[in-house]
């Protein structure tokens, strides 16, 4: 089972055809309040643009007194942005790291609330011809780095990756995201533990020229988000250290066994014991609503489970 965007909406690929990703039954439907206007700005990861537009556009429909401004300026941007009133919420990738957190800290005297938004994979895609059953993150380490900062060697061949046959002597070759992608920042970690990628990798500005470029070469292998999966390349399950590799399928991204998922957040200016704004609090109900989370589906992403939702909502309150 297998993550796979066709037409706008996420499946799940199985030997005997597709299932769709639906948003958990349980999480209601957003529903609109009275007298809300405004503006809203959002400053922030500019990996979250696409599902920030799909998710303001939304929103405006339901407020036509609202206009939402989206600036995908990166994540340094944000925490600054958030505390001298530029913006009134950050969209992010990853998670602030503490240097970012306390620069807020020290201009406010308190941290931003985060709020878990959607769910997201990192996948590694090969030739559907290709045997190779699953790769370790040492092993992606060997593939693309030049530092090694995991323990490996170098493995420039799928022979040195345990493939045999007319793959032993098989080159591979390389394909990742350019550097400004949520993509390539998830792998130069994960993998590469903030190590030096190959001069070799060649770089794609888009998850689906990736797929398709991986599509076209016997002997290649790429990453990307999860959601940009199609029938002709094949995602290889991930196995971190000596656990058991596993497949990038929603329940295992969901129960956060695959190792190379991460949640996708909004931070916001939230002072202790007290609720954020009215405006960005309606709009993060928003996206954490029924259409909200359907959003999430249609540009890619996994939605969240209701009872995620729901520790989601109480970190609204006072």
């Amino acid at each position: 089972m297998y993550p796979v965007l066709i037409g706008g909406c996420l499946f799940m690929l199985l030997a005997h055809g597709l299932v769709a990703v639906e948003v958990d039954p349980a999480i209601s439907e957003y529903q609109p309040v009275a007298g809300l206007s405004g503006n809203l700005n959002s400053v922030g990861s500019d990996t979250l643009n696409n599902l920030m537009t799909f998710w303001a556009e939304e929103f405006q429909k339901r407020y036509s007194t609202v206009n939402v401004q989206i600036e995908g300026k990166g994540g340094e941007a944000a925490p600054v942005a958030l505390a001298n009133g530029n913006s009134q919420i950050a969209p992010m990738a990853r998670e602030m790291v503490e240097r970012e957190l306390v620069v807020f800290d020290r201009l406010l005297g308190y941290r931003l609330t985060r709020i878990v938004v959607a769910l997201d994979a990192l996948a590694v895609f090969v030739h559907p011809d290709n045997p190779v059953a699953s790769l370790s993150l040492v092993q992606l380490d060997q593939i693309y780095s030049t530092t090694f900062k995991r323990g490996g060697v170098d493995v420039t061949d799928w022979g040195g990756l345990g493939l045999t046959g007319e793959w032993s002597a098989m080159p591979i070759t390389l394909f990742g995201r350019n550097s400004a992608s949520g993509a390539y920042g998830v792998a130069h970690q994960r993998f590469l533990m903030s190590g030096t990628f190959k001069k070799t990798v060649q770089e794609k500005p888009g998850s689906s020229i990736l797929v398709t470029a991986v599509a076209k070469e016997r002997g290649s292998i790429g990453y990307s988000g999860g959601g940009y999966l199609t029938p002709a390349v094949r995602p290889v399950p991930i196995a971190d250290g000596d656990q058991p590799a596993i497949a990038p399928t929603y329940d295992q991204i969901l129960a956060g066994k695959y190792p190379l998922s991460r949640f996708l957040y909004l931070y916001i200016n939230q002072k202790p014991g007290a609720k954020a704004d009215s405006l960005v609090t309606e709009f993060i109900r928003f996206v954490l609503s029924k259409t909200g989370q359907q959003i999430v589906i249609k540009d890619g992403y996994l939605p969240l489970s209701a009872a995620m939702v729901a520790e989601q909502h109480a970190l609204l309150a006072p």
